[in-house]
């Protein structure tokens, strides 16, 4: 039976985020002053399969902060969906001598976590890293923050050109069709119209009633949440182009530009005090949850609630 903490494997899976970098430091940093010693397992769960695991030190996360991205890398495992990919991927954490994982990602990086769990009883901590913000039981991701404010930015700059010209533009931004990027950019940038799909499909009756009404000498931007198939954006661009041609439209997918960058102020102290909380519930032997954010407090949620349905951008209205 586990009665302490000596050694920490840390994994960012999936999809980068803004922060991820963050929380490694601050887990790295708060471990060593705890006696405790730090592994990055490289590429998601792929390092664990493979044993790309290296020690991890004050010095090797001491410029890291504001970096974007992950020093450890991300990826998406297949072989970690087999049964085989996670014994071998157990065999190496056995070989490292490593007493508990944490990792960084989201509903893919969980579900992967709730079957290597149920097959081994390992102790993990996650920690919600995705721009997406689309994890239950808690108010917000790392990394989503800072993809918005990059949005924003874009779009602002975009606003510049369809002003000149005349022009309506549809966007499309990531969000995997659940909104919070698409919903909150276009209410900032106070936009034409938000389409986020529902059931996979996208209504277009409000716009169509906007676009009847609208000046030719008019400009302005629509927002399209990303669907499971990435570029419907330009369906629709197509459909009411042909449909309202006495306006002049253009369309952009704006793509992983949205993930890169510096994280914000508020995705930095998010991750710091998400990564810090997982070193302190690990000293006390705590464990197999994910550890988020509610009301501005620390809240634990059990990885198949994290995961279990899909978080709704009208909670958030």
């Amino acid at each position: 039976m586990l009665n302490k903490i000596n050694n920490i494997g840390i994994i960012t899976s999936g999809g980068d985020s803004p922060g991820m970098n963050a929380a490694i430091k601050s887990i790295v940093n708060y471990s060593i002053n705890n006696n405790i010693n730090c592994y990055g397992i490289k590429y998601g769960y792929d390092g664990l399969i493979n044993g790309n695991i290296k020690k991890l030190s004050n010095k090797s996360v001491y410029n890291i902060i504001g970096q974007g991205g992950s020093i450890l890398g991300t990826g998406r495992s297949i072989k970690f969906k087999t049964i085989l990919g996670r014994k071998k991927a157990f065999e190496n954490i056995k070989k490292n001598n490593l007493d508990a994982l944490i990792i960084i990602g989201g509903n893919g990086t969980f579900t992967g976590a709730i079957k290597f769990n149920k097959e081994y009883n390992f102790p993990i901590i996650g920690i919600p890293g995705t721009i997406d913000n689309d994890i239950n039981g808690t108010d917000i991701t790392i990394g989503y923050d800072t993809s918005l404010n990059t949005i924003i930015q874009i779009i602002e700059k975009i606003k510049d050109t369809a002003i000149t010209n005349n022009r309506i533009f549809i966007i499309e931004v990531m969000g995997k069709g659940l909104g919070f990027l698409a919903f909150n950019s276009g209410i900032s940038i106070g936009a034409l119209d938000i389409l986020i799909p529902n059931n996979n499909k996208y209504d277009l009756k409000n716009l169509y009633k906007i676009l009847n009404k609208w000046n030719k000498y008019n400009s302005n931007i629509i927002i399209v949440a990303e669907n499971k198939n990435i570029g419907e954006s330009e369906i629709i661009y197509k459909l009411i182009k042909k449909k309202f041609n006495n306006l002049e439209f253009r369309f952009n997918i704006l793509g992983h530009i949205q993930r890169c960058g510096s994280p914000t102020c508020i995705d930095r102290i998010l991750a710091i005090r998400l990564g810090i909380e997982s070193i302190k519930n690990l000293i006390n032997l705590k464990y197999n949850f994910v550890i988020g954010i509610k009301n501005n407090k620390i809240t634990y949620i059990p990885f198949k609630k994290a995961i279990k349905n899909k978080k709704l951008v009208i909670d958030k209205i």
